[in-house]
C-alpha cells in the first residue's frame, strides 16, 4: 500500500484522482457522477477561485497499480479567520473497504494538516458552502439531490476507525403537490409583509438572475451573521458559483425578499436533472448537453437548496415568508416533488416547524470530528 501526495500540474495523477468514484459505484443505481468539467476545475489552482486565499493537498491510496482510494485536505485560511479556528477539512473521500488504504489516506492529511498548525479537522466539507456538506448515512436507497453527497456505507465505519466522531447531523426532506400545506403560513406570512413594509421579487429571465449574482452573493453573505461555522463568499466566488447555477436556474424558483430596494431574504430552487447527468457520465460532450436541455424542461423534480433571512428580521415572521415562497415553488409550473436540501441540527426549530407542514426528512448526513 503507498499513499501519495499528487501533483495538480500532472494530467496522470489528476485523471486517476477523478476516476476512482466511476469505478466504485458503477453498480450504485442511485450515485449522481460529478459534473466533469466542474469537478476537474476543483483540482485547478488556476481556476479555482478557492486557491486565491487557501490551500489543499489531494492524496491517492494505491495497492500496487490500482488506485484504491483518494481523499482531499482543506486549510480554508478564510474560514478559519472569520471563526477564530485553526481547522482542516476533509473532502472528496472515496476509498475501498480497505483498512490500509482509509487509516493510510487520513494519516497523510492529518500530517498535513499539522504542519500546517491546524489542530482540528472536519467534514466532510468542501471549498464554498454550495458544496453539499457530511457523510450520507441514511437514505441510501434514494437518488442524491444535484451536488450533494452520495457514499457507500461503510464510510462512516472507516471515519471512526480513525477516531473521527459524529459532530452533528443533517438532514433533508421531502415535500409534494399533495401534502396539506396549511394556508395559515401563507396567511402569515402576507401580513408579515404588510406590516414590516417586506415584498418578494420574483424574476422570469436568467438575464434578470445574472445581474443580481453579485447581490444575491452579498445577501448570502449579510444572512451568515450569528451563524457560526460558516465562511463568507470571496467575489470571485460568488462568480464561479453563479455560473454553474444559471446553467439550471429556472428564474420562477429564484425569490428574493425585499425591504424597498434592500434584499434581506432569499429562497433559492433549481430544476434537478441528476436523471440526464446520470444517463450522460457528468459529461457535457458530445450529446450531454441536448439530454441536460430536454431534462430541465421534463424533470418533475427541484431542489431548494439555499434560504436565508438577514438577522434582524430572524423570528419577526421572516421565516413564514420562507416557507410559503418555498411550497409556491414547489406548485409553480410542472413541478411536483422538491428536495429540501440539507438543514442543519443547529435549526431545530426550522426542522421541527418543516415536520408540522407535512416536509418528511429521510436522508440523514452526517459531519464528523477528529482533534489532531
Amino acid at each position: 500500500m503507498q499513499v501519495v501526495e499528487i501533483d495538480t500540474d500532472n494530467r496522470q495523477d489528476v485523471r486517476a484522482f477523478l476516476a476512482l468514484p466511476h469505478a466504485l459505484y458503477r453498480d450504485t443505481p442511485q450515485w449522481v457522477p460529478p459534473i466533469a468539467t466542474d469537478v476537474s476545475r476543483i483540482l485547478d489552482r488556476k481556476r479555482n477561485p478557492y486557491f486565491r486565499h487557501s490551500q489543499a493537498a489531494f492524496f491517492l491510496a494505491r495497492s500496487g497499480p490500482q488506485v484504491v482510494g483518494r481523499v482531499a485536505m482543506l486549510d480554508n485560511r478564510n474560514y478559519n479567520s472569520f471563526n477564530n479556528e485553526k481547522t482542516a477539512f476533509v473532502f472528496l473521500y472515496e476509498c475501498t473497504p480497505d483498512t490500509e488504504a482509509s487509516t493510510g489516506l487520513f494519516e497523510a492529511g492529518f500530517d498535513w494538516a499539522r504542519r500546517r498548525g491546524l489542530d482540528t479537522v472536519v467534514g466532510p466539507k468542501g471549498f464554498t458552502a454550495m458544496d453539499g456538506l457530511g457523510l450520507l448515512v441514511r437514505g441510501f436507497e434514494h437518488r442524491p439531490a444535484m451536488g450533494i453527497p452520495y457514499n457507500l456505507p461503510y464510510y462512516a465505519d472507516q471515519f471512526e476507525a480513525s477516531r473521527f466522531r459524529p459532530d452533528g447531523d443533517i438532514v433533508s426532506g421531502y415535500l409534494d403537490r399533495t401534502a396539506a400545506f396549511p394556508d395559515k403560513i401563507h396567511r402569515l406570512a402576507e401580513l408579515v409583509q404588510r406590516r414590516r413594509g417586506l415584498h418578494v421579487a420574483r424574476y422570469r429571465r436568467r438575464s434578470d438572475l445574472r445581474a443580481l449574482a453579485a447581490a444575491l452573493g452579498d445577501l448570502y453573505n449579510d444572512s451568515l451573521s450569528g451563524a457560526p461555522g460558516n465562511v463568507p463568499l470571496t467575489p470571485e466566488e460568488i462568480r464561479t458559483i453563479a455560473r454553474q447555477l444559471l446553467a439550471f436556474a429556472d428564474p420562477l424558483l429564484v425569490k428574493v425578499v425585499m425591504k424597498g430596494d434592500e434584499m434581506v431574504g432569499f429562497v433559492f430552487a433549481y430544476p434537478d436533472i441528476s436523471a440526464a447527468i446520470q444517463r450522460s457520465r457528468g459529461r457535457l460532450l458530445p450529446f450531454g448537453w441536448l439530454d441536460w436541455l430536454i431534462e430541465l424542461r421534463r424533470t418533475r423534480w427541484i431542489n431548494v437548496n439555499g434560504a436565508g433571512i438577514v438577522e434582524k428580521y430572524r423570528g419577526l415572521g421572516g421565516t413564514a415568508i420562507l416557507f410559503s415562497e418555498m411550497y409556491k415553488s414547489v406548485m409553480a409550473g410542472r413541478y411536483a416533488y422538491a428536495d429540501i436540501v440539507q438543514i442543519g441540527q443547529e435549526n431545530e426549530n426550522m426542522q421541527r416547524e418543516m415536520r408540522d407542514l407535512g416536509i418528511d426528512f429521510y436522508k440523514t448526513h452526517r459531519m464528523y470530528r477528529r482533534s489532531l
